[in-house]
Parts: structure tokens; sequence; C-alpha cells
């Protein structure tokens, strides 16, 4: 800003998740529910340089670096351009005190069902939140970046994307009531971890999560049939047994409960096990995977998790193998991510 150095600069990362087992039982229509899932990077990174307060025209510099986009922001103008950077930014403030260029980024690309706006969102309110004295809980975290998506953008969602980014590791969340939820992370052995993360693959299907319609179709039938109804019955049993497989290192019972869960995907609308996903499911069954998750709500786009045997060696042919059948298949490098959101402070 002005050619002037910071202050200090603000660092936070988020991370995105995977393998949410019992999604769609953390929504309002589904009044309850369990949602098993795992945080893994690449993150969500925002970086907020600080300045003193001066008298530029604008406070506030948006910096979207995934976009090419860098620009001034009014925050008494609402949001047009980044509806969710905006809101966020609008939600948490800004002291009167100081200017801000905030930068945000991420690797893996939009629409890839992974929950990467709440994991956005998570890191920009993480950052946000260490221009103040306060310091919000993970929990407080995630519930205010579900306030930003549902109450001010009045967007559907659910909460366990946000919960899982602000806690990290290896979640089974219970929604006692829609959005009052607890968080329960899973300990394993370090060696169960590591096999875990050998095992995991993600591949991105190669265009963005485009869904809403069958979905709006989804949740109208789901919300005629209730909250105790088979379907959402049926998703929820599959986030205990997926907790109850990870907890016996159990990686065969794991991917049975991944398979169970697409299964129970297909059976709210068969459009949500899309045609791309169902093309990777073949390959990965012809390479002996263990489970297959299409990732988020379901639909055309988005992404799979695919659960490999013990050979390193099998994964890295299928993984070839997705990525030549069709160009815009590609695998997305993962790592377990144990810390949930990170933010911390420099000085130039």
């Amino acid at each position: 800003m002005n050619g002037k150095d910071p202050q200090y600069i603000i660092n936070s990362q988020a991370p995105i998740r995977i393998c949410d087992n019992g999604g769609w039982t953390d929504t309002w229509f589904a009044e309850y529910g369990s949602v098993f899932n795992i945080a893994v990077s690449p993150c969500v990174e925002v970086q907020i340089e600080v300045y003193e307060r001066s008298d530029q025209e604008s406070r506030v510099i948006v910096n979207a670096e995934n976009y090419g986009e860098r620009y001034s922001l009014n925050l008494d103008r609402g949001w047009d351009r980044h509806p969710l950077l905006e809101a966020t930014i609008y939600t948490m403030g800004v002291p009167d005190d100081i200017s801000i260029e905030l930068t945000i980024y991420c690797q893996v690309p939009a629409g890839a069902s992974t929950g990467t706006s709440a994991a956005v969102c998570v890191a920009l309110i993480g950052a946000l939140d260490c221009l103040t004295a306060g310091r919000l809980s993970a929990h407080e975290v995630a519930s205010t970046a579900h306030k930003v998506e549902t109450e001010v953008l009045k967007q559907q969602s659910g909460i366990q994307d946000q919960l899982c980014s602000a806690y990290g590791g290896i979640n089974f969340i219970r929604m006692h009531r829609y959005p009052d939820a607890s968080v329960t992370q899973i300990e394993v052995p370090e060696q169960t971890l590591w096999e875990l993360e050998r095992r995991l693959a993600l591949v991105f299907l190669g265009r963005s999560h485009s869904s809403s319609q069958v979905h709006e179709m989804v949740i109208s039938s789901l919300t005629q049939a209730g909250p105790e109804c088979r379907q959402l019955n049926d998703l929820r049993a599959t986030a205990e047994k997926s907790r109850q497989a990870v907890t016996a290192c159990d990686f065969r019972a794991l991917g049975a409960a991944m398979i169970e869960n697409t299964e129970a995907q297909r059976r709210l609308h068969p459009a949500l096990i899309g045609r791309d996903a169902a093309k990777i499911i073949d390959i990965a069954q012809e390479f002996d995977a263990l489970g297959w998750k299409v990732n988020g709500a379901g639909g055309e786009g988005g992404s799979v998790t695919i659960l490999c045997s013990e050979s390193s060696q099998v994964k890295r042919t299928m993984i070839h193998t997705i990525e030549s059948s069709k160009a815009a298949y590609s695998n997305i490098p993962i790592s377990l991510y144990p810390d949930g959101m990170r933010t911390w402070k420099t000085h130039p």
C-alpha cells in the first residue's frame, strides 16, 4: 500500500475436507445427524498485511490470487465481485485505526466438493480475528463461517465443512439439533495415520461441482419425508461405521462404509453420482480399491475420494490410468492435516 512496509503480517491456513460420510444429515431439514470426515491439505491460505490508517481511498484491498484480481473494497457498499470474501470481511469488520491488504489463495480447484468455500471462510475469519484483542475458539470460528453462508448470503449449507476446517484431524461430528453440534476428534496410532494417508487418493473430475437443480429436488423430497426417513438414517449410519472402523484401524471396514455412503447418495437421486464419478469408481474397482466416496453432496463435477489397497505401486498405476482415461481428470496430492486452522503473526 503506497509503497510502505506493513506494521505486521497475519498468516492463516485452514484445511479442506474429504470422505464426508453422513453428509446431508448435517442440514436444517435433517434436524439432527452424524458426519465423519477427514481434514487434508492443500490448505486455503490467507495473508493480511496491516498498515497504519492513512487517507487513501480504501482501507481494504482484496487480492483474490486464484482469479488474478486485486481491488479496493468499500465495506459500505455490500458485496458483488466475490460475495463470500466480502461478506466475511463485512461480518468480522476491520478496526478503524488500520488499513489492510489481504491475499487469498488455494491450490484446490474451485468447485471440487471438498469444502473449499468453508475453508476460505474459516481461514479468513481466523486471520481477521487476529486484528483485535479477542480470540475466537475453533467452534466459534466454524459457527461464524456457517452464519456467513446461511444468514448473510442466504445459501444452503450444512455445518460439517466449517467444523472440519476449524478443527482439523479425523472427526466424528454429532449434530444434536441443527445447527448445534459437538466434535469428537478420533485418535489413532501414528502408524495408522501414515498408512491411511498413503492409501488415500483425491481425484478431481475436471469441472466445478454443478448440481443446484438436482439438490433442490433432493432437499424438497427429504423435507417432505422428514428427519426420520430411511434415506437420512442410512446416511447417519455410515458416519458411525466410519468412526468404528478408524478407531479399530480397520481399512476394509472404512472402505465398506465409504461405498455404503455413496450408494445411499445414489438412492437419494441417481444424478448425485455423476457420469464422471461413476467412471472413476469403475476404474478404482479394477484396481481393487477398498472404498470410494463421491465428495460433498454429489452431482456432476466435483471429486471422488478413493481408499486404495495395500500396494503403493497399484495406487500409482490406478492414478495413471484415471488421468489417462480423460484429460480433465487429475489427482490432487493430499496429506492428513491434524491441526485445523492455524494463525500466526510475523513482522517484516
